[in-house]
């Protein structure tokens, strides 16, 4: 059977801006270091894979002498470690405060793959305490069992990076050419195209006005009843109107040009 294979963050609900920014904020604050990311420095930060990687483009000497840091590398990364855990308790106590609603469609789609027999996973670059409590969040206590996660520091390379996604594909079992990907990313599209992957985008808060080119499909979002969804480039014309259905997916699958995966980087 086919699998449906999710991004986390700003594909199941809109987290970075609402979520991530103001976990780390909070935790930068707690622990006295001398930064606050406005949404604008953090949307630059989200080029980025990972949330310690992010952290880690902070530690210029400038940085390591007000903030009072060690210079050794190896401490270095130990507080990095430490910020990184304080962080993901906050957001993760973010989550829980059901604040950040789920984007239009995405527990809709996947109870329709899960009534049709598909696999479902999670494939993302965030910690994975942080990406099962938004899974939870999202999709309920039903459906979240059904989902294989693959999240953090499993892969030596992150997002754009095909690593997380071959991981994936190989220990869900399914062939690349019946696997399905939604992302919202340019980095998240590239890293699933790179395995060898269809992709369809939903653009989230941040990612708006980058290239998705090469993905199979860009819409709004997957839609439901009460949102639409909007077409923004429909290359096979699948026509998902008024909102993205499992048949418009498995359409996808017959008719989407295989990618070439390239190898993977994992250690």
């Amino acid at each position: 059977m086919p699998a449906l294979v999710f991004d986390c963050d700003g594909v199941l609900a809109d987290t970075e801006r609402y979520g991530h920014l103001p976990a780390f904020n909070a935790m930068f604050e707690e622990f006295g270091l001398p930064v606050r990311w406005s949404e604008a420095e953090y949307g630059r930060k989200l080029l980025v894979g990972g949330g310690k990687e992010r952290m880690a483009t902070m530690l210029t000497p400038e940085f390591i002498s007000s903030a009072g840091l060690p210079s050794d590398p190896a401490e270095l990364a130990e507080h990095v470690a430490r910020w990184h855990r304080r962080k993901t308790e906050i957001y993760t106590g973010i989550i829980a405060s059901g604040t950040i609603p789920p984007r239009p469609g995405v527990r809709r789609i996947a109870e329709e793959a899960a009534d049709a027999g598909w696999s479902l996973a999670v494939a993302s670059t965030s910690a994975e305490a942080s990406v099962r409590s938004v899974l939870q969040h999202v999709m309920g206590d039903a459906l979240t069992p059904r989902f294989a996660v693959f999240a953090g520091d499993v892969v030596a390379h992150k997002k754009p990076a095909p690593d997380i996604y071959l991981l994936a594909v190989s220990e869900i079992g399914t062939p690349p050419g019946s696997v399905v990907v939604v992302e919202d990313s340019r980095n998240g599209m590239l890293s699933a195209l790179d395995a060898g992957l269809s992709c369809v985008v939903t653009p989230s808060s941040y990612t708006g006005g980058e290239d998705f080119t090469g993905a199979t499909l860009v819409v709004s979002s997957l839609g439901d009843p009460q949102e639409t969804t909007r077409v923004l480039d429909d290359p096979l014309a699948l026509h998902p109107t008024p909102f993205v259905r499992l048949d418009h997916l498995r359409k996808l699958l017959t008719e989407a040009a295989p990618h070439p995966a390239r190898p993977s980087s994992r250690e």
